[in-house]
């Protein structure tokens, strides 16, 4: 099952804005902090249950997030616009990772950053609404971005959110040797709420890197953390 299925009929631009000073101000279409937490939001929140894949479609003038899981019966599109809900993560095993990151401040409080951000640069506020088996969010972009400088940022979008979960998970895996050196991949995968396999692909990662390394037998072995870590 794939995470992300991401449909490009466009790119991001990056308009360039003449100041008059040395350095020009440069000033992407749309806030970028809304468009990683819109992304953020996907991952914690996304129907793991469900087949298919969250969708990102990117047009001329607009964005599309779409991700399997319906907003709770509880909970209208017009509660999440006036802030008038609690949240409640359908993953809560992955929002205590991204809150314990500091990358989510409070539960709930996302999409009212999303509609300030949005606000701030002058830009209509994006629409949320439920759709077949699924959420729907679509951000407008201002028509005067249309004709600048073009510029390809959709790599970074998801990229950023995944290597920051994935070096907070070394640094946690580093602790685990610290307290038991002896720590096996299936106790290590357990503490971490991961994949056995996501586990060793962390440790080659750390060992490449000259962190840590394995020292006797593979039954009698221990883990030993190297000083440049």
């Amino acid at each position: 099952m794939k995470l992300l299925n991401l449909k490009l009929h466009s790119t991001m631009r990056l308009a360039i804005v003449i100041t008059g000073k040395a350095k020009h101000t440069q000033r992407w279409q749309y806030p970028m902090e809304a468009i990683r937490e819109i992304v953020m939001n996907m991952i914690v929140h996304r129907d793991y249950r469900d087949e298919a894949d969250s969708i990102i479609k990117i047009f001329d003038d607009s964005i599309e997030f779409f991700n399997p899981g319906r907003l709770p019966e509880n909970i209208t599109e017009k509660d999440l616009i006036e802030n008038t809900y609690r949240s409640t993560p359908r993953n809560k095993l992955i929002a205590d990772i991204f809150r314990s990151m500091g990358l989510i401040e409070k539960y709930g409080s996302g999409i009212k950053r999303i509609m300030s951000y949005f606000s701030e640069a002058g830009l209509p506020k994006p629409t949320f609404q439920n759709q077949s088996n699924g959420f729907l969010v679509t951000v407008l972009a201002n028509p005067t971005t249309k004709n600048v400088k073009i510029e390809n940022v959709t790599e970074n979008v998801t990229e950023n959110v995944t290597e920051n979960v994935t070096e907070k998970r070394l640094n946690q895996i580093i602790q685990l040797f610290k307290n038991n050196p002896s720590i096996t991949t299936e106790l290590i995968a357990e503490k971490l709420n991961v994949t056995r396999r996501t586990i060793l692909r962390d440790l080659e990662k750390l060992k490449k890197s000259g962190k840590v390394v394995y020292a006797g037998s593979q039954k009698k072995g221990y883990w030993q953390i190297l000083k440049n870590s």
